[in-house]
């Protein structure tokens, strides 16, 4: 189940990269305004502040996975399922707050939940033999 946990928890971190990336460093551009719902540039540059913070958030969960990751393959596995539970279940719960507060937004949503829910059933299995 290890290497498993292990696939997901990476997943779910390449896509909070991503999202750091359309937030903080792509927000403006139209492919990320239309991705978000943003229809103007006065929209757009009134949300960028907020997209820019919100972008290093999701940065520093996937850190977090990461390093968990490396803890494990370190051989510190309490270490590193404590990073990797911290981090993907904060993606988890992220996600759980979009899909209730914004259910337009479902498939994002979808996307920014799926992977970590999924490291953290299999890390359930891989971390309590």
């Amino acid at each position: 189940m290890l290497p498993i946990t292990m696939i997901f928890a990476g997943l779910a971190a390449a896509i909070h990269v991503y999202i750091f990336i359309l937030e903080s460093l792509r927000w403006e551009l139209p492919a990320t305004r239309k991705a978000f719902g943003i229809k103007t540039d006065a929209e757009a540059n009134a949300t960028r502040p907020l997209a820019f913070n919100q972008g290093f958030y999701n940065l520093f969960l996937a850190a977090m996975t990461v390093a968990g990751m490396v803890f494990v393959l370190a051989s510190s596995p309490v270490v590193g399922a404590t990073l990797i539970f911290a981090g993907t279940g904060s993606m988890l719960a992220a996600g759980l707050v979009l899909l209730l507060s914004s259910p337009k937004l479902a498939r994002a949503a979808m996307l920014q939940l799926t992977a970590p829910a999924l490291a953290i059933i299999f890390g359930l299995f891989a971390f309590t033999r």
